[in-house]
């Protein structure tokens, strides 16, 4: 052996070179591979985390602006073909020619009284089931499926029966509340999550607890603004087919009006004395199919743009608090909800909103507007009346530095002093000279219309803040204005001045009403908000983390509780389960092998 051998071995041994120098010589291609390694998996240089983060959340924004622009478009489009198709729907079977040319047999007029029906009687029903349906598919997805319950409307069109056009007309009837429940639900959600990117640094946005009150509200008023500019537009998309197709079709006023004998404040019913053939010839079916193909391409494309470009409300575990809470408590909730004194002071505001427009669109448009500048000129009105109030929705952004009170009563005031006007005048049948008055009326009452809805939904947003309860709040605001939708439908035969009368009468109740609310407001009343249950998860399947619960808070000024996730005795026995699990097993096994031995 060697001298210096064993020395040299357990220097070896002990990490140490023979010569004395320590583990530099066997460190040094390791802390070479270390530094490659450091270079190839850690963090960048030129990596800066604060910007990076900055530029996340500004695509998260500009994703936001995407989806209340794509909703909005959505909404647009959707309302602008179903309008447009009615309209022309129900002056093609309101000719006699027509009807008996093309459906001798069918009684069209008895099917569209019916499928009138259908729209305007359904909707009563809708606060029983739109909670429901809004919490069971989302707000999205409900939003996706009532779209495409117009579309349907749309289709049924191409084959014109009892058993296509009625049952269609009960589909929208039964989807008009969800239908806007969801599409107010999602623009004020979009406007409450693009506050929380804008302020991703705050600690309640990081943390996902509650705001503070009052920061959402700038950001609802420009987002409701933003969908009524929009959504106000399918009044004059709905005049399209009038503009391109049914126009060239028309009688004008000297054939039409030839029996009619008063207008405006002295007329009652539906224009007593006008002609039963407004058509100087019959479209042929292919032009009609055309027409309708195009309906129905915008009406999918409508579905495609909500399906495809807008994003979810809700994250996941979110849409899974709010259907946890048990579906006994989401039927009742609306009902206790009405509790708030907020809420029922506003509802006089809420039916006579259903009453203008659909007063505009029928009443004025036909008793005013028809009957004295003729047929051929009611979508001049309706295209008036829809361009202004999709510019004067810009108007409700005053509520940014002004009282929210002074659009909602400005949109009233106006409003008020044209039904007054309109109680005292009689326009003259077949007289031109009374069109620029008439676009007039139309444009200050889409100027009244545009202040009232996008005050009144901006006003609930900033009311009721809390994601949980936005949805019930909504469905009841739109299910008051499908009540009063379903009241001018039943008023339809009276005189001109017992209309005028009824709207007067609400309009004053609903600006006294909403004036004693903001004075209770201003004396401090504390008003009464339900207590939203806690989600109740089940143990098996979904694992959900506590951590993100988004339902914890319940009404307004009640302290956050913190609990423990299991008592003791739910911890002894989640240790207990397995054993007690194996135990069975094992019996089940005997019991199927003794099975096996008798066999």
């Amino acid at each position: 052996m060697e001298p210096g051998g064993g020395a040299g071995e357990e220097a070896l041994a002990n990490g140490v070179a023979f010569d004395g120098q320590g583990l530099g010589v066997v460190n040094g291609p390791m802390e070479g591979a270390e530094v490659q390694l450091d270079d190839f998996v850690g963090a960048h240089a030129e990596y800066n985390e604060e910007e990076e983060e900055r530029k996340y959340f500004r695509r998260k924004r500009l994703g936001v602006i995407k989806n209340l622009l794509t909703a909005s478009l959505g909404g647009m489009l959707t309302y602008g073909v179903f309008l447009g198709l009615l309209q022309m729907q129900l002056i093609l079977h309101y000719d006699e020619t027509y009807r008996e040319v093309k459906y001798s047999n069918l009684e069209l007029q008895n099917i569209d009284n019916k499928m009138l029906m259908g729209i305007n009687v359904t909707p009563i029903a809708a606060l029983l089931y739109t909670p429901l349906l809004i919490r069971f598919f989302g707000t999205k997805w409900m939003l996706f499926l009532a779209v495409g319950i117009y579309a349907l409307f749309v289709s049924t069109n191409y084959w014109e029966r009892y058993y296509t056009l009625v049952p269609s007309a009960v589909a929208i009837g039964a989807a008009i509340v969800p239908l806007w429940a969801s599409m107010t639900n999602y623009i004020t959600r979009m406007a409450q999550k693009y506050y929380d990117y804008v302020n991703y640094k705050e600690d309640h946005v990081q943390e996902q607890k509650r705001a503070p009150h009052g920061v959402y509200d700038n950001y609802i008023i420009v987002f409701q603004t933003v969908f009524y500019a929009f959504f106000n537009l399918s009044f004059v998309c709905a005049q399209m087919p009038m503009f391109f197709f049914l126009k060239w079709y028309l009688y004008d006023m000297s054939h039409t009006l030839y029996n009619v004998k008063h207008c405006g404040t002295s007329s009652q019913g539906f224009l007593p004395g006008f002609n039963s053939t407004v058509l100087q010839r019959l479209p042929r079916s292919s032009e009609l199919i055309i027409v309708e193909s195009v309906l129905m391409g915008v009406a999918f494309l409508a579905m495609l743009l909500v399906l495809i470009l807008c994003g979810s409300a809700y994250r996941p575990t979110e849409e899974i608090d709010l259907r946890s809470i048990g579906w006994g408590n989401i039927f009742q909730l609306p009902f206790k909800h009405m509790r708030d004194y907020r809420l029922r002071h506003l509802i006089p505001f809420f039916i006579y909103s259903g009453f203008e427009v659909v007063f505009l669109c029928t009443g004025f448009a036909l008793s005013y507007g028809v009957c004295s500048i003729g047929l051929e000129h009611v979508a001049y009105i309706i295209t008036a009346y829809g361009l202004s109030s999709s510019v004067c929705s810009s108007l409700a952004l005053c509520m940014l530095c002004m009282p929210r009170q002074v659009p909602i009563l400005t949109g009233a005031s106006v409003q008020a002093i044209l039904l007054v006007a309109l109680f005292f005048w009689e326009p003259r049948p077949q007289s031109l000279g009374e069109a620029p008055m008439l676009y007039l009326v139309a444009v200050l009452w889409g100027l009244g219309s545009a202040l009232n809805k996008t005050g009144l939904t901006s006003l609930l947003g900033m009311f009721y803040e809390d994601k949980e309860r936005q949805d019930f709040i909504f469905t009841i605001y739109h299910w008051w204005q499908a009540l009063a939708i379903f009241v001018v439908y039943l008023w339809t035969g009276l005189p001109m001045k017992a209309k005028l009368s009824l709207m007067l009468i609400t309009l004053v109740a609903a600006v006294s009403s909403y004036v004693w609310m903001e004075h209770k407001i201003r004396r401090l009343v504390r008003h009464r908000l339900p207590k939203i249950p806690k989600p109740r998860h089940k143990v098996r399947g979904y694992r959900y983390l506590e951590e993100e619960n988004s339902d914890e808070t319940g009404s307004e000024g009640e302290e956050e509780k913190e609990h423990s996730d299991f008592s003791e005795e739910e911890a002894e026995d989640q240790q207990t389960r397995p054993q007690r699990r194996k135990k069975r097993n094992y019996k089940q096994a005997q019991e199927e092998e003794a099975a096996d031995n008798v066999g």
